[in-house]
Protein backbone atom coordinates (compact mmCIF):
# COMPACT_ATOMS: atom_id res chain seq x y z
CA UNK A 1 0.00 0.00 0.00
CA UNK A 2 1.41 3.39 -0.97
CA UNK A 3 1.88 6.11 1.67
CA UNK A 4 -1.17 8.25 2.48
CA UNK A 5 0.53 11.52 1.53
CA UNK A 6 1.73 10.14 -1.81
CA UNK A 7 -1.84 9.10 -2.58
CA UNK A 8 -3.04 12.57 -1.64
CA UNK A 9 -0.42 14.09 -3.92
CA UNK A 10 -1.55 12.00 -6.88
CA UNK A 11 -5.30 12.35 -6.32
CA UNK A 12 -5.64 15.92 -5.06
CA UNK A 13 -2.46 17.96 -5.31
CA UNK A 14 -1.57 17.23 -8.95
CA UNK A 15 -5.03 18.20 -10.29
CA UNK A 16 -5.07 21.35 -8.12
CA UNK A 17 -1.65 22.49 -9.34
CA UNK A 18 -2.49 21.72 -12.98
CA UNK A 19 -5.66 23.81 -12.69
CA UNK A 20 -3.92 26.76 -11.03
CA UNK A 21 -0.80 26.96 -13.21
CA UNK A 22 -2.23 25.51 -16.43
CA UNK A 23 0.58 23.02 -16.97
CA UNK A 24 0.45 21.47 -20.43
CA UNK A 25 2.19 18.28 -19.33
CA UNK A 26 1.74 16.31 -16.12
CA UNK A 27 5.53 16.07 -15.81
CA UNK A 28 5.65 19.86 -15.32
CA UNK A 29 3.73 19.54 -12.05
CA UNK A 30 6.13 20.17 -9.12
CA UNK A 31 6.94 17.16 -6.97
CA UNK A 32 8.94 16.40 -3.86
CA UNK A 33 12.31 14.97 -4.85
CA UNK A 34 13.91 14.37 -1.47
CA UNK A 35 13.91 15.49 2.16
CA UNK A 36 17.23 16.14 3.93
CA UNK A 37 17.69 16.31 7.71
CA UNK A 38 20.93 17.93 8.85
CA UNK A 39 22.09 18.26 12.46
CA UNK A 40 25.31 19.68 13.89
CA UNK A 41 26.94 19.19 17.29
CA UNK A 42 30.22 20.84 16.33
CA UNK A 43 30.36 23.06 19.44
CA UNK A 44 29.62 20.24 21.88
CA UNK A 45 32.57 19.45 24.16
CA UNK A 46 31.59 15.79 24.32
CA UNK A 47 31.40 15.30 20.55
CA UNK A 48 31.81 11.54 20.69
CA UNK A 49 28.84 11.13 23.02
CA UNK A 50 26.86 13.74 21.08
CA UNK A 51 27.49 11.93 17.82
CA UNK A 52 26.19 8.66 19.22
CA UNK A 53 23.00 10.27 20.54
CA UNK A 54 22.26 12.34 17.43
CA UNK A 55 22.86 9.43 15.08
CA UNK A 56 20.61 7.17 17.15
CA UNK A 57 17.77 9.70 17.49
CA UNK A 58 17.80 10.69 13.80
CA UNK A 59 17.63 7.02 12.89
CA UNK A 60 14.65 6.60 15.23
CA UNK A 61 12.82 9.57 13.72
CA UNK A 62 13.47 8.74 10.06
CA UNK A 63 13.79 4.97 10.07
CA UNK A 64 17.04 5.36 8.13
CA UNK A 65 20.67 5.30 9.25
CA UNK A 66 22.28 8.78 9.13
CA UNK A 67 25.77 9.49 7.83
CA UNK A 68 28.26 11.55 9.80
CA UNK A 69 29.46 14.91 8.56
CA UNK A 70 33.05 15.83 9.41
CA UNK A 71 35.05 19.03 9.78
CA UNK A 72 37.08 20.14 6.76
CA UNK A 73 39.81 21.80 8.77
CA UNK A 74 41.08 22.18 12.32
CA UNK A 75 39.83 25.13 14.40
CA UNK A 76 41.82 25.59 17.59
CA UNK A 77 39.30 27.95 19.23
CA UNK A 78 36.71 25.17 19.12
CA UNK A 79 39.25 22.45 19.97
CA UNK A 80 38.29 20.91 16.65
CA UNK A 81 40.53 18.69 14.58
CA UNK A 82 40.27 18.08 10.85
CA UNK A 83 38.03 15.19 9.80
CA UNK A 84 36.36 15.07 13.20
CA UNK A 85 32.64 14.21 13.35
CA UNK A 86 30.60 17.40 13.84
CA UNK A 87 27.15 16.43 12.62
CA UNK A 88 24.83 13.94 10.98
CA UNK A 89 22.70 13.98 7.86
CA UNK A 90 19.87 11.83 6.51
CA UNK A 91 18.56 11.98 2.94
CA UNK A 92 15.08 10.52 2.48
CA UNK A 93 13.57 9.48 -0.83
CA UNK A 94 10.64 7.38 -1.96
CA UNK A 95 8.42 5.77 0.65
CA UNK A 96 10.52 6.90 3.63
CA UNK A 97 10.30 10.50 2.40
CA UNK A 98 6.52 10.51 2.05
CA UNK A 99 5.96 8.77 5.39
CA UNK A 100 8.28 11.21 7.16
CA UNK A 101 6.56 14.24 5.64
CA UNK A 102 3.18 12.85 6.70
CA UNK A 103 4.33 12.42 10.31
CA UNK A 104 6.07 15.78 10.36
CA UNK A 105 3.16 17.82 8.99
CA UNK A 106 0.24 16.01 10.58
CA UNK A 107 1.66 14.67 13.85
CA UNK A 108 4.85 16.48 14.93
CA UNK A 109 4.13 20.11 14.00
CA UNK A 110 0.77 20.28 15.85
CA UNK A 111 2.54 19.36 19.12
CA UNK A 112 4.76 22.49 19.08
CA UNK A 113 3.70 24.71 21.96
CA UNK A 114 2.25 28.11 21.01
CA UNK A 115 2.74 27.24 17.35
CA UNK A 116 1.65 29.96 14.91
CA UNK A 117 2.76 28.42 11.63
CA UNK A 118 6.00 27.65 9.85
CA UNK A 119 7.98 30.53 8.26
CA UNK A 120 6.47 31.66 4.96
CA UNK A 121 9.59 32.89 3.19
CA UNK A 122 12.20 30.22 3.97
CA UNK A 123 12.71 29.28 0.32
CA UNK A 124 16.04 29.47 -1.48
CA UNK A 125 14.86 30.95 -4.77
CA UNK A 126 14.97 27.57 -6.51
CA UNK A 127 11.88 25.95 -5.03
CA UNK A 128 13.49 24.36 -1.98
CA UNK A 129 12.20 24.96 1.56
CA UNK A 130 14.16 24.74 4.82
CA UNK A 131 12.77 24.81 8.34
CA UNK A 132 14.74 24.57 11.59
CA UNK A 133 13.55 22.35 14.45
CA UNK A 134 15.08 23.15 17.85
CA UNK A 135 13.76 20.14 19.76
CA UNK A 136 13.42 16.65 18.30
CA UNK A 137 11.04 15.52 21.04
CA UNK A 138 8.08 16.81 18.99
CA UNK A 139 8.31 13.59 17.00
CA UNK A 140 6.20 10.74 18.43
CA UNK A 141 9.02 8.22 17.90
CA UNK A 142 11.04 9.92 20.66
CA UNK A 143 10.20 8.76 24.20
CA UNK A 144 10.46 11.80 26.47
CA UNK A 145 11.68 9.84 29.49
CA UNK A 146 14.59 8.51 27.44
CA UNK A 147 15.80 11.82 25.97
CA UNK A 148 19.49 12.27 26.84
CA UNK A 149 20.13 15.42 24.83
CA UNK A 150 17.99 17.94 22.98
CA UNK A 151 18.71 17.50 19.30
CA UNK A 152 18.07 20.29 16.81
CA UNK A 153 18.23 19.99 13.06
CA UNK A 154 17.23 21.53 9.74
CA UNK A 155 14.71 19.89 7.44
CA UNK A 156 15.10 20.77 3.76
CA UNK A 157 12.36 19.82 1.33
CA UNK A 158 13.81 19.68 -2.19
CA UNK A 159 11.22 20.07 -4.96
CA UNK A 160 11.25 20.14 -8.75
CA UNK A 161 9.39 23.48 -8.78
CA UNK A 162 10.85 26.20 -10.97
CA UNK A 163 9.81 29.01 -8.63
CA UNK A 164 9.32 29.51 -4.90
CA UNK A 165 5.65 30.35 -5.48
CA UNK A 166 5.01 26.98 -7.12
CA UNK A 167 6.93 25.16 -4.39
CA UNK A 168 4.98 27.01 -1.70
CA UNK A 169 1.68 26.08 -3.33
CA UNK A 170 2.80 22.45 -3.51
CA UNK A 171 3.53 22.41 0.23
CA UNK A 172 0.29 24.23 1.02
CA UNK A 173 -1.65 21.59 -0.90
CA UNK A 174 0.16 18.89 1.07
CA UNK A 175 -0.95 20.51 4.31
CA UNK A 176 2.10 22.51 5.41
CA UNK A 177 0.76 25.05 7.96
CA UNK A 178 2.41 28.29 6.87
CA UNK A 179 2.20 31.30 9.16
CA UNK A 180 -0.74 33.53 8.32
CA UNK A 181 0.16 36.85 6.82
CA UNK A 182 3.45 35.55 5.41
CA UNK A 183 5.47 36.80 8.39
CA UNK A 184 9.03 35.63 8.79
CA UNK A 185 9.25 35.74 12.58
CA UNK A 186 9.89 32.92 14.99
CA UNK A 187 7.44 30.87 17.00
CA UNK A 188 7.72 31.49 20.71
CA UNK A 189 6.87 29.61 23.83
CA UNK A 190 8.34 27.04 26.16
CA UNK A 191 8.24 24.14 23.71
CA UNK A 192 9.99 23.38 20.46
CA UNK A 193 10.02 26.06 17.81
CA UNK A 194 9.99 26.02 14.03
CA UNK A 195 12.41 28.62 12.72
CA UNK A 196 13.55 29.74 9.32
CA UNK A 197 17.17 29.02 10.16
CA UNK A 198 17.99 26.20 12.57
CA UNK A 199 20.80 26.97 15.00
CA UNK A 200 22.42 23.61 14.47
CA UNK A 201 22.56 24.00 10.71
CA UNK A 202 24.12 27.44 11.17
CA UNK A 203 26.88 25.83 13.21
CA UNK A 204 27.43 23.25 10.45
CA UNK A 205 27.91 25.97 7.86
Amino acid sequence: MEPTMLRRYKESVVPALKAKYQYGNVHQVPRIQKVVLNSCFGKAEDRKSAAEIVMEDLATITGQRPIQTVSKKAISNFKLRANEAIGARVTLRGRNMWEFLDRFINVAIPTIRDFRGVPYKSFDGRGNYTIGISDHSIFPEIELDKVRRTVGFDITVVTSAQTDAEARELLVQLGMPFRKGGGGGQSTGGGASATSEGQDAAEAA
